[in-house]
């Protein structure tokens, strides 16, 4: 379930979601996701930004030559969580705060209107409302996500980019503990506001299931921006949270490492690099010429 924690909080992002089902129909776009060199005012590069997406389905192509080439250039590689041993993570910390005594029952949870859809849900999710007398709301929409959403973490671009980076220090921006506590510190309406709108967004995902996916692919800055109008990043509590406030936390880290003497690939949840809040803004802000590679 930690795995599917993580892999939420990418789908949050626009960066997919847990949950192996069927592979694509259709052939998958050839891979350009963002990418962007930073550049500073002298004109030295100073390092990348990697926009990624933390779930695939196995055996999705998305490497590319310059993907490649970044990894081996780079002195320092930066993600937002490293799992313990840079392997799967345990469930011990998803365990300590996704369940407690006194849990109102799943279905009192959503508004009277959404109850037909969290049944649909739980049904195509092989899950019944009674597994959930103990799961605290932020974690039953993760579960809840995890079942019926397309890709497995273990197939995600920034495990893979860990298991390939062999050159220097591996730089995590937040920790997989810190990452599960921005769900669980949430008031519980705004973890009610995110359990609804997991629910209400399902019958537009259904009908485009790995949509996600090949935005990400074919790099469409535009179109993965616009998702930000939909689920839970629509909620503007839940976009300060889970978006915003992170990116003005690692803004100035970020910084003090484009300007050190090392050169870092940063690669994070793609949604992150986007919009007014995006990491892309605040690095032009601060001085440095951000140009995208692919």
């Amino acid at each position: 379930m930690l795995r599917a924690a993580l892999a939420l909080l990418a789908a949050a992002l626009l960066t997919g979601g847990c949950g192996e089902r069927e592979g694509p129909t259709e052939p998958y776009p050839s891979p350009t996701p963002i990418l962007y060199e930073i550049v500073s005012g002298d004109g030295q590069i100073e390092g990348w930004l990697f926009g990624t997406i933390h779930a695939l389905p196995a055996g999705t192509e998305w490497r590319t030559a310059q993907i490649d080439a970044i990894v081996e250039r780079a002195d320092s590689l930066v993600v937002e969580a490293i799992p313990p041993g840079g392997g799967e993570p345990g469930p011990s910390a998803f365990a300590r705060l996704a369940y407690s005594d006194g849990q109102a029952p799943l279905t009192g949870k959503v508004p009277a209107a959404l109850r037909p859809r969290l049944a649909e849900m739980l049904a195509d999710g092989g899950l019944d409302d009674s597994g959930f007398e103990r799961t605290e709301t932020w974690a039953a929409a993760i579960i809840l996500a995890q079942a019926v959403r397309v890709g497995d973490a273990a197939n995600g671009v920034d495990r893979a980019l860990i298991g390939m980076f062999s050159r220097g220090p591996m730089i995590e921006l937040e920790g997989v503990a810190n990452q599960l506590a921005i769900f669980d510190r949430l008031p519980e309406r705004e973890q009610r506001d995110m359990l609804a709108a997991v629910v209400s967004d399902y019958a537009r995902r259904k009908k485009e299931p790995d949509r996600l996916i090949r935005l990400w692919l074919a790099g469409d800055a535009d179109a993965l921006e616009s998702e930000f109008d939909h689920g839970m990043l629509a909620d503007p509590e839940l976009y300060e949270a889970l978006l915003a406030g992170r990116n003005r936390a690692w803004g100035e880290r970020l910084g003090e490492m484009l300007r050190s003497d090392t050169r870092p690939l940063i690669a994070v949840g793609a949604a992150h690099l986007l919009g007014e809040d995006g990491l892309v803004r605040m690095l032009e802000d601060a001085g440095f010429t951000l140009r995208r590679i692919h």
